[in-house]
């Protein structure tokens, strides 16, 4: 695995790791998948915990990369501070393509990763192979979160109320541990205990311990704020929806409409919450599998810049 930082177009350092794929050029190229690169894009306040396993299976059929997000695990805080939207993520996205090579590439998010890689096909749709959006949805997050948007009414006042006491926040958020944190989620049914390990949520749980807060909650914010489902109808290339029919933090409903809007793309429906990449491996990958032949089928990705231009 090779590991190096990419400087953003605002100076930001972000760190990125990638693996090279197939041992054998030939193995790739005989699947029509030489120098395709697949890019990972986590959700919000993650680090890599939900592509534990499809790390190591995408790397035997395409080279790998995937980068922390500015603020987030080993990356550097936001040289510009108010830098922090999905577009922030988005063009950060751009400097990791080209600082791989400006390869052609397959996108893949979970959660908000889903937003930034659909954002970044809005600013740069060349070289787009693929799109695999994993229980996500377009935009608007904080308004559909477990079905009502609570969420985004109380946002500004607890970033009101983190700002005026950001030390006794601090701790307050620090006191969880991930145990406890695990425990509650097990309890409430965010995750299915039948379906994964518990333990491969633990560090996504440490990592929400050592975000900070402030800048998660207004990051936060502005994901509830865009959305990209306007330019659901312009995507070109082959799109494959992962979804979880018992996810609460992204209902179904959503992937379902996002999938619909696109015009070549395949819906995937799971009994799984929102960690579907963790609870059905074997499934994911299969369907990851078959929808990477699809594009080997189609082809260098000729169509999208023409989309765009359109």
């Amino acid at each position: 695995m090779r590991e190096s930082f990419v400087v953003a177009d605002d100076g930001t350092q972000l760190y990125m790791r990638a693996l090279e794929g197939p041992s054998s050029a030939s193995a790739s190229n005989s699947l029509g998948l030489g120098g395709l690169v697949s890019i990972l894009c986590d959700g919000i306040a993650c680090d890599g915990f939900i592509w534990k396993y499809l790390w190591h299976a995408l790397a035997e059929r395409t080279k790998v990369a995937h980068f922390h997000y500015r603020g987030h695990g080993r990356s550097k805080r936001p040289a510009d501070p108010t830098q922090i939207d999905v577009v922030a993520h988005a063009r950060d996205l751009s400097a990791v393509r080209a600082a791989l090579g400006d390869p052609e590439v397959v996108l893949y998010g979970h959660s908000m990763g889903c937003q930034v890689l659909l954002e970044n096909y809005r600013l740069r749709p060349e070289k787009v192979r693929g799109l695999v959006l994993i229980c996500g949805a377009p935009g608007r997050v904080t308004h559909s979160f477990k079905g009502s948007d609570a969420l985004a009414q109380v946002l500004p006042r607890l970033i009101e109320t983190v700002d005026k006491y950001p030390h006794v926040a601090r701790a307050v958020w620090g006191s969880v541990s991930p145990e406890l944190a695990l425990k509650v989620a097990l309890a409430l049914g965010e995750i299915d205990a039948k379906l994964m390990e518990p333990r491969d949520l633990v560090p996504y749980l440490q990592h929400m311990v050592d975000i900070d807060l402030r800048m998660f909650l207004r990051m936060l914010r502005a994901a509830g704020d865009h959305s990209a489902s306007e330019m659901l109808g312009t995507i070109t290339c082959p799109t494959l929806v992962i979804a979880g029919e018992n996810d609460s933090f992204t209902p179904p409903r959503l992937a379902e409409e996002m999938a619909k809007a696109i015009p070549d793309c395949e819906l995937v429906m799971t009994n799984g919450t929102h960690v579907v990449p963790l609870e059905h491996k074997r499934l994911v990958e299969d369907k990851i599998d078959a929808f990477l032949e699809k594009v080997a089928t189609r082809g260098p990705a000729t169509l999208a810049a023409a989309g765009r231009d359109a």
